[in-house]
């Protein structure tokens, strides 16, 4: 990387199951999302990831540079239109959000995910 990677503050991890079939349609659903979310101030990124052994189970992760952005997003509007048809495509979902007290590189370099 050429310049140093911003560092979050706060981290939001949501776990959703999807309905069956709706796997593909969900990660679609979410990358239109994500491209809104990565606009609202505060937002440093943000991450899809299946579990290996159950491909109908994702986490969602976002940094956030602090908890006023993080609870800012959340009782927006926006919130509600841009995570609409995720919640139609799940069968159950838990959220929680974490500080981010220290992250401590690996010997490798991060693999970036295809877009």
């Amino acid at each position: 990387m050429s310049a140093p990677e911003e560092r979050a503050a706060v981290r939001t991890m949501l776990r959703m199951r999807t309905r069956e079939g709706c796997e593909a349609a969900f990660e679609a659903a979410w990358r239109r999302a994500a491209a809104e979310i990565a606009r609202v101030p505060g937002n440093i990124r943000q991450e899809l990831v299946r579990d290996a052994d159950d491909p109908r189970t994702f986490v969602i992760t976002s940094d956030w540079t602090d908890r006023a952005a993080v609870d800012g997003f959340g009782r927006s509007s926006a919130r509600e239109t841009l995570t609409e048809a995720l919640r139609d495509l799940r069968e159950d979902a838990a959220r929680n959000t974490y500080e981010v007290l220290a992250v401590v590189p690996g010997a490798g370099r991060p693999v970036e995910a295809r877009a």
